[in-house]
């Protein structure tokens, strides 16, 4: 069974490297983001009969069974808690749960800016999931009480835990995108996911957080839904070596590059604290030039306009779901 290169993305971070130890000891693990992290708050805030993760192949090669997860099996964030000794996060909506060794509060679909912003820009109808960073923030906040009672012992417990925080942002960008707005403008609202990132870190920070990791943006210009919307003919608007289209992988350089930033101001600021940057774009960048590496059957290649009946196509990456578990156990 094959999927495109769009879902694949969900499940590309077979090279994810961090810095810090997995000798460290935590206590829990708390992480915000979207939907490459989500364990399952999307299907408890829609009907999850009508989502495409209620169904198989979603969950099929660990679980069984969908779980709520953009995945055949786990994410990033399972074989981290594994690594650290711990259950599955579950998820924060999933009421009745012990959240003492962690919890998460990611939601497919999230954006790092607030939906009000979408909405006053004519974009509600595609920006549709109201759970951005500060509603996750505030989640976080409302579960606090039931794990710490004095701002002693909320220091203490939240010191030895371990936050994660991203992927978050390529929402922000896809949802303009998909409705085709100029790249200046979209190119925007970058220093906006910036500032809501910098907010919500801060946050945890003076909740007690002395390890964060915060994650960069996927290369968008691979995507194989912005592959087809943005199908040029102009050879010059591909990366020769990846097949990705150069203008929307320069929109996501300039995010990280700014979150590398913000994270460098950081690192000056809190000079105790541990800020962890996660690559999420060169490894994509990596499989895509040499795909067979890693256990796909093609890469991506693009004809532009031909003589061939087939018109202008995308021939998007390929890869086996016995593949994806195979890699994600490297993690």
């Amino acid at each position: 069974m094959k999927l495109s290169i769009f879902i694949f993305l969900h499940f590309l971070l077979i090279f994810f490297h961090v810095t810090f130890s997995v000798s460290q000891q935590y206590s829990s693990i708390f992480n915000f983001g979207d939907s490459l992290s989500d364990t399952g708050n999307l299907p408890l805030i829609l009907n999850a009969s009508t989502l495409p993760i209620g169904s198989l192949p979603y969950g099929m090669t660990f679980f069984g069974r969908p779980t709520g997860r953009f995945s055949n099996g786990r994410l990033i964030i399972d074989f981290l808690a594994g690594a650290f000794g711990f259950p599955f996060l579950p998820p924060f909506l999933a009421r009745g749960k012990d959240f003492h060794q962690g919890a998460n509060f990611a939601v497919s679909g999230a954006t790092a800016i607030d939906i009000e912003f979408f909405q006053g820009r004519g974009l509600g109808d595609i920006a549709r999931v109201n759970q951005s960073l500060s509603v996750q923030l505030r989640w976080f906040e409302e579960l606090k009480p039931s794990l710490c009672n004095s701002t002693r012992s909320c220091k203490d417990y939240f010191s030895k835990s371990l936050f994660m925080i991203g992927e978050i942002g390529v929402n922000d960008y896809s949802t303009p995108l998909r409705a085709r707005r100029s790249l200046k403008e979209v190119r925007s609202y970058v220093p906006k996911v910036i500032e809501a990132v910098s907010t919500v870190t801060e946050r945890l920070i003076e909740n007690g957080a002395v390890d964060l990791v915060v994650a960069g943006d996927p290369p968008l210009g691979c995507f194989g839904v912005f592959l087809t919307l943005y199908m040029s003919s102009k050879k010059e608007d591909y990366d020769p070596s990846t097949g990705c289209l150069n203008k929307l992988n320069d929109l996501t350089r300039y995010h990280n590059r700014m979150l590398r930033r913000l994270l460098e101001q950081f690192r000056t600021k809190y000079a105790r604290l541990r800020f962890t940057y996660a690559d999420y774009y060169d490894p994509v960048i990596r499989l895509a030039r040499n795909p067979t590496r890693y256990g796909a059957s093609i890469g991506i290649q693009i004809k532009t306009r031909s003589s061939s009946s087939l018109g202008w196509i995308s021939r998007i990456q390929q890869w086996s779901f016995k593949s994806l578990l195979r890699r994600w156990r490297l993690i």
